[in-house]
């Protein structure tokens, strides 16, 4: 009887322990005439007839991951309990998050930035201003939070970026990215003015896009992220920068993303 009791127990501990709820939908894209897979994750204590609406962290993944990868892989489902907010994790197709200038059929900065807040806005009981949505993501979702951040600033309040390719020019034949840009010989001006490095010209040196950035000292993109941190200073833009050991693993981005979310749980909380 003690076992089953003790069983049970442990039934009820792993049951309560997922109190989160999580769901993969399909979002209409009318730039791209098509669905986008995007999973979504609402706390266990989301209403839908609260007047206060929820927070929003928009989680971008890396090159050759999906929709599912932060939620599988990067374990963020029980934050959405303790920090009371809605993650949305789009697939985001290998796309580097750009609109792309060679291929009309890779819109997904318009997609991300505009269609899908416009559409989680509209289904989701949300807090719809920018002081309550924040975005950040891993490698090639690192680079493309900042970059869509920073293009978006009107729509996004706070953005990280983990192990992000910040900078893209040292990278000219990886991770597709010369689909999506054109060869860097051909079309030299696309890889300079589609990486995040040559965009801080757009950020404002108030604060008012709150920003955390970090990278592990073992990753392939340890310099690049270094350098973005020295140019910020340089321009008196604030920003939380960190390192620590680790490699390009979701090792490494399991125990960032704690970080991150800390971060804008308190950005959130200033801005109430």
């Amino acid at each position: 009887m003690k076992r089953i009791f003790a069983i049970l127990l442990l039934f009820l501990a792993a049951t309560s322990a997922k109190a989160y709820n999580h769901a993969v939908v399909g979002v209409p894209s009318p730039s791209m005439q098509k669905e986008v897979a995007v999973t979504i994750i609402t706390p266990d204590s989301y209403d839908t007839t609260s007047t206060e609406g929820y927070n929003v962290v928009y989680l971008l993944h890396g090159y050759s991951d999906n929709n599912e990868s932060w939620y599988s892989r990067g374990k963020v489902g029980p934050y959405a309990d303790q920090y009371n907010l809605i993650f949305v994790c789009p697939d985001g197709n290998n796309s580097w998050y750009w609109d792309s200038p060679v291929d009309s059929s890779y819109r997904y900065e318009t997609f991300v930035a505009e269609e899908l807040v416009a559409w989680v806005d509209a289904n989701y009981n949300t807090s719809p201003q920018r002081t309550s949505r924040a975005i950040t993501g891993l490698s090639m979702g690192g680079h493309g939070a900042l970059y869509l951040a920073l293009r978006h600033q009107d729509t996004f309040g706070a953005a990280g970026s983990t192990s992000g390719g910040v900078d893209i020019r040292s990278f000219p034949n990886d991770w597709e990215m010369y689909k999506r840009l054109g060869t860097k010989e051909q079309n030299p001006h696309h890889w300079e003015e589609y990486t995040v490095t040559n965009m801080l010209h757009l950020l404002p040196t108030d604060g008012s896009l709150a920003l955390i950035i970090d990278c592990g000292t073992e990753d392939f993109f340890y310099e690049v992220n270094c350098a973005l941190h020295t140019k910020m200073v340089a321009k008196g833009i604030p920003h939380d920068f960190y390192v620590r050991p680790g490699q390009h693993n979701w090792h490494y981005w399991v125990g960032s993303i704690q970080h991150q979310l800390l971060f804008f749980s308190n950005y959130f909380k200033r801005n109430k």
